[in-house]
């Protein structure tokens, strides 16, 4: 989502996160994303462990489905959605640019993204793509991805036609020869390396995938904690259920997302790591270390501090007690 949308939502996400809390004199809703890329989402929604978690309450559960960190942040900013799964970069963004959201939990440690081409387009590294239109979906880790790729060999997002798609779109655009490369994403990724011919991730860099966070209005953990720990809680019933059952948690990713078995095993077992989900050091650090590029590429407002936003991010106090 581009930087002039942020800012122009913005100062309604409150507002619309404090309609979003009221259904009925008597009942309030939880809203809750679910994403294909964020596998103890479908998890926990293929069981009903959310809705059994507030079951004799009054709280009413909703969820929404997200199909990159961009529309899970258009949620967040609206006020649509009370917890939402991004990347992290992605969470970074939003906050730097006024999106009120802290992030308490860690849904996943993926390999998510990589660069992809096809081998007929003769493109066998990053350097190679200068020139190239590359489809991206902005303001998503596969986009930030490709950014830290380029400033890595010397090069930045001038030196490429970034066409902005969403990853299906971007998978499509590839494969029908539209554009010279991809900044993939996960299960499409997955799906085009194994099902299409001469499919290529040239570029891979695990250290550049900056973890699934969970994204929650701030708000919400405010007004509503015990809330927010039960959701927790239910993320961690759903995460140790999914490293306890690998092949049933890629069959509900494969039943969710109409790929094939294969396509869900690679992307499940092989590319997600589930086993730190309190988020800390390590993810400021990360952070700490994309902030200029997020200013140099104009992706916050002029007078924003993304390293400040940084420790307003993340939130470990709900996770660690729950964990």
């Amino acid at each position: 989502m581009k930087r002039r949308q942020f800012l122009r939502g913005a100062g309604a996400g409150v507002a619309g996160a404090t309609l979003a809390g009221c259904v009925g004199d008597d009942v309030q809703s939880l809203t809750v994303d679910y994403a294909y890329y964020n596998p103890v989402s479908l998890v926990i929604r293929e069981h009903g462990w959310l809705e059994e978690a507030f079951e004799g309450t009054d709280t009413e559960v909703e969820w929404l489905l997200s199909l990159g960190s961009n529309e899970a942040n258009e949620y967040s900013q609206t006020g649509d959605a009370h917890v939402a799964s991004t990347a992290g970069v992605a969470a970074l963004m939003a906050r730097s640019n006024g999106v009120p959201i802290r992030t308490p939990y860690i849904y996943s440690e993926p390999e998510w993204t990589a660069l992809v081409t096809l081998e007929e387009n003769g493109i066998s590294s990053v350097e190679d793509l200068e020139g190239s239109q590359v489809a991206a979906t902005r303001g998503t880790d596969p986009y930030f991805f490709l950014l830290q790729a380029l400033d890595g060999v010397g090069l930045s997002e001038d030196d490429v036609e970034v066409v902005d798609l969403q990853h299906p779109e971007g998978q499509s655009s590839l494969v029908r020869g539209d554009v010279d490369a991809w900044a993939g994403l996960d299960p499409h990724m997955a799906e085009l390396e194994l099902e299409e011919d001469g499919a290529e991730l040239f570029f891979r860099e695990t250290n550049y995938n900056t973890y699934g966070f969970l994204n929650f209005l701030e708000e919400f953990l405010e007004d509503r904690p015990e809330d927010a720990r039960t959701v927790i809680e239910t993320y961690e019933r759903g995460r140790e259920w999914a490293i306890d059952n690998p092949e049933e948690t890629a069959g509900i990713l494969a039943a969710e997302s109409d790929m094939s078995e294969p396509v869900a095993e690679r992307v499940f077992t092989q590319r997600n790591d589930l086993s730190q989900p309190v988020p800390g050091d390590d993810h400021r650090d990360l952070l700490g270390d994309l902030a200029p590029i997020l200013e140099r590429e104009g992706l916050v407002a002029g007078d924003a501090d993304p390293h400040g936003a940084v420790d307003e991010l993340i939130d470990d106090g709900f996770a660690s007690e729950v964990v």
